[in-house]
Parts: C-alpha cells; sequence; structure tokens
C-alpha cells in the first residue's frame, strides 16, 4: 500500500534529472522500493519514523552474512512448545461444521487477550489471537521473535540479518492474515462462504511460509545487494533533514486523509515489541487493536499540511540539497498552494518545476471504488 513500484521508473528519473552528488536521501520510505531501485548506483540514506520501514530498507541495502536456519527454527520449535503449553483451552480450528461452532473457536481463540501469561514472549498471542491470526500463529510469531532476539543479544546477528529475518517475518505474517491486505480490521465470519475463507488463512502454516521464504532471502541477499555505505534512520523527516548536507531529497509524505499507521499498526508492534497500550473505546478495547500511541503525520491533518511542507522546504533548503517531490492530486494540499509554499520558503535559490505521470491508483479496502485516476506529479527543486 502506498507503493511506488509500479512508477519507479518515473520516480527514478526523476532523481537522476537532479542529482550532482552525495546521498540519495529517501525521507519517507514506507516500503522502501526507492532503495531496492537505486541501492546498487548511489549511496542511500533511507529514512521513515516507523520501524518496520528500517527493516525492509536493510534488507534491500545491506548484504547478509551467515544465517544458520536450521539452530534458528529448532529455537523457534523449542519456544513456541513451551508456550503452547501454557494454554490449555482448546484453540484449533478443527472438528466444526456450522458457522456457530467457528465461532466459537474464534471466540476461545480471542479470550486469550485475558490470560495472565508469565513467559516474556507472549505480546502477539495475547493480543492478537484470534484478530488477523490464530492463536497458533501467534504462538509461532512470538516463538520466531524470541529465537531471533537470542541471536542480537549474543551478536551472532548483525543488523544485516536481524532486518532481513524480521521482514521475512513480516513476510509470514501477511500472507497468513485474514485480513484485507493490511490491519486496519480483520474480518468476522458472519457467512458459510466467509467462514470458509477466513479458516484458508486459520489453516496457513506460518512457521513453514516464514523458512522457505527465509531460504530464498537469503540466496537473494548474498547475490543481489552491494553496500554503497548506505545508512538507515528512523527519525521524523525534520531531524533527518538537519543530518543532511547535499546531496538530493526524494519526498513522499503521506499527505492523505487517512492516517497510515492504522494500516501498519501491527507491524509496527512487532518490531517495537513494547506490549502497547491498546486503544480504548466506549471501555473497551477497538476491534482493531491500535496502539494507544500511534504516530499521526502532520500530512494528513489539513490545519497541519502547510506548515509540514514549510518545514520539508526550509529543510531542504538548510540542507544544500535538491529536491523531488511525489504529489498526487488525491492529496489533501492544492498543487497550487504547494507551489506557494516552495517559491516563498526556497525563493530565488532554487529552479522549480513539476513534471506529471498519469496512472491508475488503487484504493484498498474498498469494494466499488477499486481504481480511479490519480495525476502523480514530481514536483523538483534545483539548487542554482
Amino acid at each position: 500500500m502506498g507503493s511506488k513500484a509500479k512508477i519507479i521508473n518515473f520516480v527514478s528519473e526523476s532523481i537522476q534529472s537532479i542529482y550532482d552528488g552525495g546521498v540519495v536521501c529517501d525521507l519517507f520510505s514506507g516500503a522502501a522500493s526507492l532503495s531496492g531501485a537505486l541501492g546498487a548506483s548511489y549511496p542511500i540514506l533511507t529514512n521513515d519514523i516507523q520501524h518496520y520501514s528500517s527493516l525492509i530498507a536493510s534488507v534491500y541495502l545491506k548484504p547478509v552474512r551467515k544465517i544458520d536456519t536450521e539452530s534458528l527454527m529448532q529455537d523457534a520449535k523449542d519456544n513456541y512448545k513451551k508456550a503452547r503449553s501454557k494454554i490449555t483451552i482448546a484453540i484449533d480450528y478443527e472438528g466444526f461444521s456450522t458457522l456457530e461452532e467457528f465461532n466459537e473457536i474464534e471466540e476461545r481463540n480471542r479470550s486469550l487477550i485475558n490470560q495472565t501469561f508469565r513467559h516474556h514472549y507472549h505480546l502477539f498471542v495475547k493480543i492478537y489471537s484470534g484478530t488477523w491470526w490464530s492463536a497458533e500463529q501467534c504462538l509461532w510469531i512470538d516463538a520466531i521473535k524470541q529465537a531471533i532476539d537470542k541471536r542480537v543479544k549474543s551478536g551472532e546477528f548483525k543488523q544485516a540479518e536481524y532486518a532481513l529475518t524480521m521482514s521475512t517475518l513480516l513476510h509470514a505474517m501477511a500472507y497468513s492474515s485474514q485480513g484485507t491486505g493490511h490491519y486496519a480490521q480483520y474480518r468476522d465470519a458472519k457467512t458459510e462462504s466467509s467462514m470458509l475463507d477466513i479458516n484458508i488463512y486459520r489453516q496457513k502454516i506460518l512457521q513453514d511460509l516464514f523458512i522457505n521464504k527465509l531460504d530464498q532471502m537469503i540466496i537473494w541477499s548474498k547475490e543481489n545487494v552491494t553496500d554503497l555505505n548506505h545508512s538507515i534512520t528512523t527519525l521524523d523527516y525534520t531531524d533527518c533533514l538537519k543530518k543532511l548536507n547535499g546531496g538530493t531529497v526524494y519526498a513522499d509524505p503521506p499527505y492523505a486523509f487517512v492516517h497510515y499507521s492504522r494500516f501498519y499498526h501491527a507491524m509496527e508492534t512487532l518490531c517495537l515489541y513494547d506490549y502497547p497500550e491498546l486503544q480504548i473505546k466506549g471501555g473497551s478495547i477497538v476491534k482493531g487493536r491500535y496502539r494507544e500511541e500511534r504516530h499521526q503525520s502532520p500530512f494528513c491533518i489539513r490545519t497541519q499540511v502547510n506548515g509540514a511542507f514549510e518545514d520539508l522546504f526550509s529543510g531542504v533548503k538548510k540542507a544544500g540539497a535538491n529536491l523531488a517531490l511525489s504529489y498526487s492530486d488525491s492529496a489533501m494540499i492544492s498543487l497550487e498552494t504547494l507551489l506557494d509554499i516552495s517559491e516563498k520558503t526556497l525563493k530565488s535559490n532554487y529552479e522549480v518545476w513539476v513534471e506529471d505521470l498519469d496512472h491508475t491508483h488503487m484504493t484498498m479496502g474498498r469494494l466499488k471504488d477499486r481504481s480511479r485516476d490519480v495525476k502523480e506529479l514530481m514536483l523538483l527543486a534545483r539548487k542554482k
């Protein structure tokens, strides 16, 4: 979601047209597709305030050395067995023949949120059982995370190995999730048809998805990733710009009415593994299991978006960098206003122009509005 993968050529060509040395700073890297596209050609500084983004970026930018997958999975299996033995209720999705029986299993899975767990790695089995994942799948998420962390603490895993295994775990989570491509809301089994579809994902063997992809990714990393002294940060965009000296900034801020952190909270929670306070409404935990504290981008808030762009242009100017800024006409701010802000902030120090590319934009979670035309524009600012 939000990925620039489909229009990455347009983005790459725009950056190349103003690049005059130094790093390419991907200021809001998200799914890190720019790191994948340009990481073999330019030194990249990839940044995003969401921690999961740094893991994905590292997969593209930092080659792994050695990962003993057999030992990793044996540890995870041992962790799983210990944690599974603590659960005494029936959580397996088997032996049901009606919608009512299926939903009884779902409720038993969800009831684990009220259980007291004494071992440390129980975050997913407690919070997420019976939501996007079954309790069984959550046990494996916790068990694999524990095995990864053990190797970080011992020094066996450096940043590259940690990021690759964690990104692969995020992959396994995505492919076993019963949701609709994101983590804003999980689905309820309201009909026999939805029950059958949800059960397809309840039966997915998460640990197999993980190890099969990990074996592939280790080979891919060794063959394809070159570290051109890349750097990875998880800073607010204004703080990232303060660290920059020259180079070219690519900015694709999340300026839409949707607060995208809602869609990614489970990924962020896996990375932080911090047992977050969950959002409560009307005395109950909200269905989406949202973190009480989630990042809300000023680019998504109508009263703050103009100031956010002023800070962006000002930061680029102070850094002495060039700028390629993605803009689509579905954004929170008009192109005219954006150009006015750029003119006032960058003044006569920069040459500013706009190039465009039309493409079809897919919307998520909407059945009737699956595609709509969005004009994709690139505002380019080059130092004179």
